[in-house]
């Protein structure tokens, strides 16, 4: 007898295919969705701002406990600015008077600015300084010299510092006056009296020089002296001042030249009032005629 066919294998139904297929799909388009939300949401969180650049990752967690974090500087640590200019002296006065002569000079007021030192003529003749922050003041000329009075302004070693000091040639001697603390003040001698140079009048002295050492000027009496004219010695004796140059006293007296030319710098500065490259008659006020 011949066996009868076995009936052929189940296949699934495709009713029931299509079923899961509309079933699964919201699914699928829900997670992808889902997905491209977060991957929104994440550039949206970390994409860089105008003008700050984007967030650095964290350092890893696995990074040596051993390394410190970079020290910041404290605000203390942080380097001095310079400080700001001095504003000068107080605007008090009205400046030169008419008729004065006048010379730009150096600060004395420490604004940065250059100032003008001038001298009046007459009886009542004075030198003061105008600061270019508009401060005036000055002193009287105390000096019985016919001759007319010149003047130079130079900052020079005094104390630890320097300090501005005015010369002013009267001819028969020089005055030495104070311009620091805006004020012209006569500088006192050790006993107590106005400081002055001899040009030669009472015998003492013949000049008055600046010698530049460490980067400064040293004020100095000078004095020339020749017994025929032809050969000169010249003696040098710095004086030392106070800090603002209202005390000075004399140092060691020293030899600076022998048998010196009558034409030779070293004595024909020895016959002037200079400091620097400034000299009295050129290079600062003179008195008016």
């Amino acid at each position: 007898m011949t066996p009868s066919s076995a009936p052929p294998p189940a296949g699934p139904d495709p009713s029931e295919t299509d079923d899961q297929t509309r079933r699964t799909w919201p699914w699928i388009v829900l997670t992808v969705v889902a997905v491209l939300v977060v991957a929104l949401v994440v550039w949206l969180v970390n994409r860089p701002t105008d003008g700050e650049p984007a967030a650095s990752p964290a350092p890893s967690d696995t990074a040596s406990e051993s390394a410190s974090p970079t020290e910041t500087s404290s605000p203390s640590d942080s380097p001095t600015t310079s400080a700001p200019a001095a504003e000068g002296c107080p605007a008090e006065g009205d400046g030169p008077p008419e008729g004065a002569d006048t010379h730009e000079i150096v600060d004395v007021d420490g604004d940065g600015r250059p100032d003008t030192a001038w001298i009046t003529g007459g009886a009542d003749r004075a030198f003061g300084i105008t600061t270019a922050s508009g401060a005036t003041f000055f002193a009287p000329i105390g000096s019985a010299s016919p001759q007319p009075a010149s003047a130079i302004v130079q900052l020079v070693a005094a104390g630890d510092g320097t300090s501005p000091i005015a010369l002013v040639d009267t001819g028969r001697e020089v005055l030495l006056l104070s311009a620091a603390g805006c004020a012209v003040t006569p500088t006192q001698n050790a006993q107590g009296e106005s400081y002055t140079f001899d040009k030669g009048f009472t015998g003492f002295g013949t000049g008055v020089g600046c010698t530049e050492q460490g980067g400064e000027l040293r004020l100095a009496g000078l004095d020339a002296v020749s017994d025929d004219g032809t050969s000169f010695t010249v003696d040098r004796t710095f004086v030392d001042l106070d800090t603002d140059a209202r005390t000075a006293t004399n140092g060691q007296e020293e030899t600076v030249a022998t048998g010196a030319g009558p034409e030779d710098a070293v004595v024909t500065t020895a016959q002037e009032t200079s400091c620097g490259d400034l000299v009295a008659g050129e290079d600062g006020p003179v008195e008016p005629q």
